[in-house]
């Protein structure tokens, strides 16, 4: 069971203060903005715990700033479940409803007829924006847009009915997981604005993707499972069992492998950032907000790696929604 399988991920462990007045919003939320009708539908999402992941990705969050991360969780999964179903075969159409919410966070407004994810998507993006300096908004637009845009080539991926090679699993994957989109929210949470010299550095540039990477390939071995069944093609095992001609046990070694050189990466580079700091002559003040944003980066690795194995969404999702079936309870997209 690929849920049985550990990562050891040596980043610190917090969690919010406020999880359980999340976890109250939350419920309140994705039912008033209708992602969740209740009964059988209620209690699926419920499982998954969605404050639970925002509380652990963004133990500095409170309040309302930690209401949004858990909402913006939620649409995540609700919106990618969408796909698993009969519409994540046609990436036609996957590609015009995807640029519907695209328009979105480049100032388009739907007129009345918005379903319940386009109305939640804007309520998110609303308050991603509220208060964010312009050039964070700038780069969560952009990310949003590859996030969205991705689904049509993960949808193309699927009808092919093998995985690609790692390099295009992991243009099409980065996308589609969001994980760019978390970090950004985490920054925007802890107030973080950097100086762009050092935001741009090597260091933390590569930083950002590993931090990426180690989180989606370690999604891919627990959501293996539900991904497999359902025809997905863009998961870390399946490519290199395809790429690599590698049985499963070993596949999955491949994949701890790759994700324990990432994590001594991460470490490495983290080492240099003092260095860079003062050869760019940062005030003291920057330093101490640089070392925010380094954290913001390692919690989301460890908080969101928590998260999935304690989530009855992988655990259970065959059982509870099985492959011959959509993965969703509700259809939210024309």
């Amino acid at each position: 069971m690929p849920q049985d399988v550990e990562f050891v991920l040596p980043f610190p462990l917090r969690i919010s203060t406020d999880l359980d007045r999340a976890r109250h919003h939350s419920l309140q939320w994705v039912q008033r903005l209708g992602l969740v009708a209740g009964g059988e539908s209620l209690a699926w999402f419920s499982m998954w715990d969605m404050p639970k992941l925002a509380a652990l990705g963004f133990p500095h969050a409170t309040g309302e700033e930690l209401d949004l991360c858990a909402d913006a969780m939620a649409f995540f999964f609700v919106f990618d479940d969408q796909f698993d179903g009969p519409l994540g075969r046609h990436p036609d159409r996957v590609a015009s409803i995807c640029q519907g919410f695209i328009d979105i966070v480049h100032g388009a407004r739907p007129g009345r007829s918005a379903g319940p994810l386009l109305r939640a998507f804007i309520d998110v993006w609303d308050r991603c924006q509220d208060g964010a300096p312009p050039r964070w908004r700038a780069r969560a637009a952009c990310e949003w847009e590859y996030y969205f845009a991705a689904h049509a080539h993960e949808s193309i991926n699927r009808n092919r009915g093998t995985p690609a090679g790692m390099r295009e699993y992991l243009q099409v994957r980065r996308g589609v997981a969001a994980t760019d989109l978390p970090i950004s929210l985490g920054e925007r949470a802890a107030t973080i604005d950097i100086p762009r010299a050092v935001f741009h550095s090597p260091q933390l540039r590569i930083m950002r993707q590993t931090a990426i990477d180690i989180t989606l390939m370690c999604n891919d071995v627990y959501s293996l499972e539900k991904e497999e069944a359902r025809g997905d093609m863009d998961n870390l095992i399946l490519v290199i069992e395809h790429e690599q001609n590698l049985p499963r046990a070993k596949a999955v070694a491949r994949a701890q492998r790759k994700i324990a050189q990432r994590c001594s990466r991460f470490q490495r580079l983290r080492d240099q950032i003092p260095n860079v700091c003062a050869q760019l002559g940062l005030t003291a003040q920057q330093r101490a907000m640089v070392d925010q944003y380094v954290e913001v980066m390692a919690t989301w690795i460890r908080g969101y790696h928590e998260w999935e194995t304690q989530t009855l969404r992988y655990a259970q999702a065959v059982d509870v929604l099985p492959a011959t079936a959509p993965g969703y309870f509700e259809e939210l997209l024309a």
